[in-house]
């Protein structure tokens, strides 16, 4: 199949294969007789593998990781567990900065509980202060 087939039976888009060929998380392609990029059926199971690391938020090294683990199936898989856990710190850490700016955003938000004219905004005045948030 052309990258095209393969992007679209990978639901993606065919800069993205590129993207992957050039960071070698997916292989190079075959080429055909006219130079047309060439894929396989491994190759859409590989890109597949990718797509749903990436679609967990794994970053690329992390996706690099898990990649070089499935293609050695005689290495220990504990590092997939680990590469999971710290990967699962980093969504805690973030839902808990996630979770303090939504307390600072309500907090600014309560500043104009009856809009008026812009000039007497106590968001716009919050905003324009040394520290938004600290208040």
């Amino acid at each position: 199949m052309r990258i095209g087939e393969l992007a679209k039976a990978a639901n993606c888009q065919t800069v993205t294969i590129r993207f992957y060929e050039r960071k070698g998380l997916l292989g190079a392609a075959a080429r055909s007789d006219s130079n047309y990029r060439v894929y396989d059926e491994k190759d859409l199971e590989r890109l597949l593998f990718i797509r749903n690391c990436r679609s967990l938020g794994l970053t690329l090294a992390e996706t690099e990781r898990l990649v070089d683990m499935h293609d050695h199936p005689v290495l220990d898989c504990s590092d997939v567990n680990a590469c999971l856990e710290s990967h699962l710190e980093q969504i805690r850490m973030q839902m808990e900065a996630l979770k303090l700016l939504e307390r600072d955003l309500r907090k600014l938000r309560s500043r104009c509980a009856v809009p008026g004219v812009s000039s007497g905004c106590g968001v716009l005045a919050a905003l324009g202060s040394p520290s938004v948030n600290a208040s």
